[in-house]
């Protein structure tokens, strides 16, 4: 996308991966070779796709570049939703990729960025199945060749250039996340992205741009929107503040406000600790 005007706006969806095997298949832990990394069902993957037709459908704006965390759940995800969204015939019947006949590749570019990644630390993965030598073992190649052909864009460099180190802080994976949000939106300011990645991500793309709240749930494929002002001048670029265009709670995010909002009485505003 080229700025046609000085000033413009770029727009960022964060997103949540589909449902995990993990989660419907208790037993699949014991016997899995990357217990750390488990993949999508089936109705995981349908899911996905639904909501990359919803992103397509109902957004307003066109994705142009999707970053993705290289864990497998993700992969998988933005695998549908890249299908959904590149489909050249939107057959509103497809239930998966499987069900795509063709997609336009050169419509939105994807790349893995490790800086997206699950927070490494018990919180998250637990210590029995977390790999023992802190190595989640990803092969990048083996990776891009499950996302949709011809929509990998090898040109790009990573914001992180390795996986951050087990065992980070949940406070540390916090401000990762709110950092590569901003870093990918500064990489390419004329272009709007979808980043596909976990829950905690999604919490904190609200809870960074949205003050005073706390996110306490993220359904499987939720998302947010986020939206900048650009205003671009002799070939560089200043960016405003971010804004949340969706409302979280019709998109799949629950949250609170951290300070009770005081309740109006014939007598007053009622004190926060009655």
């Amino acid at each position: 996308m080229q700025m046609d005007s000085p000033k413009s706006h770029q727009n960022v969806v964060v997103m949540r991966h589909g449902d995990r095997a993990d989660s419907f298949e208790p037993m699949w832990v014991s016997t899995a070779a990357r217990p750390w990394d488990p993949h999508l069902v089936e109705g995981g993957l349908v899911r996905a796709f639904c909501t990359g037709r919803k992103l397509r459908t109902q957004l307003g704006f066109p994705i142009h570049r999707v970053f993705v965390s290289p864990f497998l759940r993700c992969i998988q995800t933005a695998s549908e939703v890249v299908s959904a969204l590149c489909a050249v015939d939107d057959d509103p019947n497809a239930l998966s990729s499987k069900d795509v006949v063709s997609i336009d590749s050169t419509s939105v570019k994807v790349s893995v960025e490790y800086g997206l990644c699950e927070m490494l630390n018990r919180q998250a993965i637990k210590l029995d199945i977390a790999p023992k030598d802190g190595d989640f073992g990803f092969n990048i190649t083996e990776l891009e060749a499950l996302l949709p052909s011809g929509t990998v864009d090898h040109s790009v460099t990573r914001v992180y250039e390795e996986m951050p180190q087990w065992e980070e802080t949940v406070s540390s994976t916090r401000s990762r996340y709110e950092q590569i949000i901003k870093a990918l939106a500064d990489k390419y300011p004329s272009e709007n992205l979808l980043l596909v990645t976990h829950g905690e991500a999604v919490g904190v793309a609200v809870s960074a741009f949205l003050k005073d709240v706390i996110v306490h749930e993220v359904a499987y494929c939720a998302y947010t929107e986020l939206r900048r002002p650009i205003l671009s001048e002799n070939g560089s670029f200043t960016a405003g503040e971010f804004d949340i265009l969706s409302n979280p709670g019709q998109t799949g995010i629950s949250y609170i406000p951290t300070t009770p909002t005081p309740t109006p009485t014939d007598n007053g505003p009622v004190a926060d600790d009655v």
